[in-house]
């Protein structure tokens, strides 16, 4: 059975919400994958300093959505591997409006990271992806067009160049919030030639490798967008 590092006792009486996300949060930082089996609803209730209904409530939100299969007289066992936790709670939030905030919250938070490992980690290919990236879009924008398509390849480049696996398959997983969060912005009258000078800063703070200047370039790239109402 796993270890039980990592999974932290609830300070106050909680609904059996939160210990759904306590428990997405274990089944994550331990690295269990389908197959393991997870500690009995008795010990779940006592590390999480809960009842052993609330517990019970909690497995069976995670039976229905799929996550664990529970076996009566045996145990329950991870049924989906870790990497599918983060999908299932971006769903949760992908039939809201384009521009709720928790969306732009997330994406300021892996992005303004991207760029700063970018601008450490980055080789002279990936500064290139990114220009190429931004030339085309350039491109685009002077054609009449808004530029989306060029937009999300800057972006998709930056990730690539922060040399961060885990931050990629996170940045995949939200593919669908992020350029739905980006097509809201870039249809905006006037909007993608703001977009293309902000990433232009972005990029030529990645070449020179100053990753405080290229986070906060980012930063307030996201965040204008997102104050924009795009």
């Amino acid at each position: 059975m796993a270890s039980d590092a990592g999974l932290q006792p609830i300070a106050r009486s909680p609904l059996y919400e939160q210990v759904v996300e306590r428990l997405r949060e274990f089944i994550d930082t331990q690295r269990l994958q389908p197959g393991d089996r997870l500690m009995s609803e008795r010990e779940l209730a006592e590390r999480l300093g809960v009842s052993r209904t609330s517990v019970r409530q909690a497995l069976t939100a995670l039976r229905v959505m799929g996550f664990v299969e529970i076996r009566h007289g045996d145990g329950v066992y991870l049924l989906r591997a870790p990497g599918d936790v983060i999908p299932n709670l971006a769903s949760e939030i992908v039939g809201s409006e384009v521009d709720h905030p928790m969306i732009w919250e997330v994406r300021e938070g892996i992005e303004v990271q991207a760029a700063r490992l970018a601008a450490r980690r980055r080789s002279d290919a990936d500064v290139a992806a990114m220009r190429e990236a931004l030339d085309l879009m350039e491109t685009a924008i002077a054609g009449g067009d808004d530029g989306i398509l060029e937009d999300r390849r800057f972006h998709h480049a930056i990730v690539a160049a922060a040399g961060n696996p885990l931050l990629r398959q996170l940045t995949d997983q939200l593919a669908d919030l992020i350029d739905r969060t980006s097509e809201a912005s870039l249809t905006h009258v006037g909007r993608p030639p703001i977009s293309l000078k902000r990433h232009r800063a972005i990029l030529a703070a990645i070449e020179r490798q100053d990753e405080a200047a290229a986070a906060e370039q980012m930063r307030r790239h996201v965040t204008t967008s997102a104050e924009r109402g795009a």
